[in-house]
C-alpha cells in the first residue's frame, strides 16, 4: 500500500521539511556522479557500519577511522538506490508538513534529527556485527510517523494498492494505514532474529525505534499556547 495523500492542511510552509529533502536528494544525485568506487568508500565513511562501533579493530583493519558516532547523523542524509529515495521523500512530503506545522521550524529539525539517532542506535543494538552500511532517512522519518499516529489518528489517508498498476485508490484513516505499517516493521524484524540465515536488505529495528522514539518524545516537542497564537 502506497501513501498518495492525507487530508490535513498545514498553515505554513514546512521550510524545515523541505530543506531535508533538498539535501537528501542533493547528496544522492551528487554521488550518482561519482565513480561507483567512491561511492562505495563514501558510503561506507558515512553511512552507519554497526560493526565499526562494536569492533573498533575491525573498523581499523578495514580503513574506517574513528567518527565520534558521526555517521548515525550523516547516514539519515544517504540512499542507497532511486526507490529508496524516492520512498523517502514521498513520505516527507506527505507527513512530515503537518508535524512541523504543529512543532514549528526548530523543533521539528530537532524531533527529526533525534528520532534519526535513536533509529540508528536502536539498529546498531539489535546489529551489531553488521558490516553493511546503513543509511537513509526512514529511521527518522518513523519518528514523524509515530508523532502523526498520535497527533492525527483519524486524519484520512489516501492509499493507492498496486494490484498490476491498476488505479486502485480508496482511503484509510491513519490509525490503521500506520497500524499496519508498526506490524510490518515489526514482523520483518523480528523474523530476521528468529530465523537463522535470514538476512535483511531493510534496516527494520531502525524504522521501529524511530517510530517508538516519535510516539514518546513528540509532546515535548509541540508548540505551547503562545506559540500557537503567534
Amino acid at each position: 500500500m502506497i501513501p498518495i495523500r492525507d487530508n490535513i492542511l498545514s498553515k505554513k510552509h514546512p521550510y524545515v521539511s523541505w530543506g531535508i529533502m533538498g539535501v537528501c536528494i542533493s547528496i544522492f544525485l551528487l554521488m550518482k556522479l561519482m565513480p561507483l568506487e567512491v561511492q562505495r568508500q563514501l558510503t561506507y565513511l558515512y553511512g552507519m557500519v554497526p560493526i565499526r562501533y562494536s569492533n573498533p579493530q575491525w573498523a581499523a583493519a578495514f580503513g574506517l577511522p574513528q567518527d565520534k558516532y558521526l555517521s548515525f547523523v550523516t547516514s539519515l542524509f544517504l540512499h542507497g538506490g532511486w526507490i529508496h529515495i524516492v520512498f523517502n521523500m514521498w513520505f516527507i512530503w506527505i507527513f512530515a508538513n503537518s508535524i512541523e506545522d504543529r512543532m514549528g521550524h526548530i523543533k521539528f529539525l530537532f524531533f527529526y534529527l533525534i528520532c534519526g539517532l535513536i533509529a540508528m542506535f536502536t539498529q546498531w543494538y539489535f546489529e551489531k556485527e553488521m558490516i553493511i552500511p546503513v543509511v537513509g532517512a526512514s529511521g527518522a522519518i518513523a519518528g514523524v510517523l509515530g508523532a502523526y499516529l498520535f497527533l492525527y489518528p483519524y486524519a484520512r489517508v489516501v492509499i493507492w494498492f498496486p494490484l498490476f498498476f491498476l488505479p486502485i485508490f480508496f482511503e484509510l484513516p491513519a490509525i490503521s494505514f500506520l497500524g499496519f505499517w508498526v506490524i510490518m516493521q515489526i514482523y520483518k524484524a523480528t523474523t530476521v532474529l528468529v530465523f537463522e540465515g535470514v538476512t535483511a536488505d531493510v534496516a527494520w529495528w531502525a524504522h521501529i525505534g524511530g517510530f517508538v522514539a516519535g510516539s514518546f518524545l513528540y509532546p515535548l516537542f509541540l508548540k505551547n499556547e503562545e506559540e500557537v497564537e503567534e
